[in-house]
């Protein structure tokens, strides 16, 4: 078994030559933020695929894609899927990409172990391979299911970032990109180094969204190097784990050759809601943003409470923050900063709530300047 010396610190940004239930049982428990594994699909293909003008497809039938039935990729899968759980943070998460091959026996262990998915992603190809033999669908498209540790625990997800990426949309969980080819495929005397290289802005979404620069990203099947190539580009650390010399030397070549980025680390860091420090709704009225006696209106509708002295409002008897009474209204779960509305004066016009708390931090951060 691969052992690291006693007592040593993660080996960040290094690949560890081996297996991978062997070595991740060599890391410490708790150690890791995220995991990014992309494991043998077992395709079980029985025939040689060739195209129309009778030149042989390129497919994935290397030794570490067989095994001996879905018993032992069960047995497989539950090793590695148990062997990253020790190793990840409570408050990690695990991406596991696919195929209809492998995805739905990969989701049922993964729920057995105690993971909680939270989502599942389709990777919609917008360059598929065709089906050359017409007896299917051309199969366009890959599954990753992203799953935390432990229901119900916090984790890393930055919203705002993706949806600044989607051109200020919320991203969904299809995303359309190629499959990687020219320039970024990797070759090895004229042939694919690596039958299955993922693109690297798929990579790109999984650690921007729920990682933070800093974190330690683990790869058990590193392959090509692909992770730890956008880990080093986000300014993450990253840990891979491979058992092939040939792909270790690729994937070493390939992130060596890659320069981080020299610029200011405030440019790869994103501030959600959450870490925002907390504002009170009182805190507006006693800074003057907010009048005692003034008016606020609940959406669009003509529903209006009124500001008391103590930072609580009234409408129709109900008295409480502005998160409750908007409860009250709509029978349901109410964030009032996005609910309620106030006159601005200066322009006659109503704006959300929140406007005014975005401005009162941005005053507080210039004091605290």
């Amino acid at each position: 078994m691969t052992r690291l010396p006693p007592q040593s610190s993660l080996p960040l940004d290094q690949i560890l030559p081996g297996d991978c239930v062997e070595i991740l049982a060599s890391l410490p428990e708790k150690s890791v933020d995220l995991v990014f594994a992309d494991p043998p699909y077992n395709l079980q293909l029985q025939n040689e695929l060739w195209r129309p003008n009778m030149t042989k497809v390129d497919a994935v039938d290397d030794d570490w894609d067989r095994f001996g039935g879905f018993a032992e990729y069960d047995l497989f899968t539950r090793d590695w899927l148990s062997a990253c759980r020790r190793v990840l943070k409570d408050t990690g998460t695990i991406w596991v990409i696919g195929s209809y091959h492998n995805i739905y026996r990969v989701g049922k262990v993964l729920m057995d172990l105690g993971y909680w998915i939270l989502n599942d992603i389709v990777w919609v190809k917008t360059n598929p391979m065709p089906n050359f033999r017409g007896v299917r669908f051309t199969n366009a498209h890959e599954t990753l299911l992203w799953a935390q540790k432990n229901k119900g625990a916090r984790y890393t997800f930055n919203h705002h970032a993706m949806k600044a990426l989607n051109d200020d949309l919320q991203m969904r969980s299809d995303w359309e990109i190629p499959l990687c080819t020219g320039k970024e495929r990797i070759k090895l005397n004229g042939s694919k180094a690596h039958s299955t290289q993922k693109p690297e802005a798929l990579l790109y979404r999984v650690i921007l969204s729920s990682s933070n620069t800093g974190d330690i990203i683990l790869d058990p099947f590193f392959g090509s190097g692909t992770t730890g190539a956008v880990a080093k580009k986000l300014h993450r650390h990253w840990i891979g784990i491979e058992r092939d010399g040939g792909y270790i030397r690729l994937a070493q070549e390939r992130i060596d050759a890659i320069q981080p980025g020299m610029f200011s680390e405030d440019l790869y860091v994103f501030r959600s809601k959450r870490d925002r420090p907390r504002v009170p709704f009182g805190a507006l009225v006693e800074a003057g943003y907010i009048r005692i006696g003034q008016f606020l209106y609940f959406g669009k509708s003509q529903l209006t409470a009124i500001v008391l002295s103590n930072g609580s409002i009234q409408y129709n008897g109900i008295i409480g923050s502005i998160h409750q009474v908007g409860r009250e209204i709509q029978n349901a779960p109410c964030n009032g900063w996005d609910h309620w509305y106030y006159l601005d004066e200066a322009t006659g016009q109503k704006q959300v709530l929140n406007t005014l708390r975005e401005k009162y931090l941005a005053e507080a951060q210039k004091s605290d300047g």
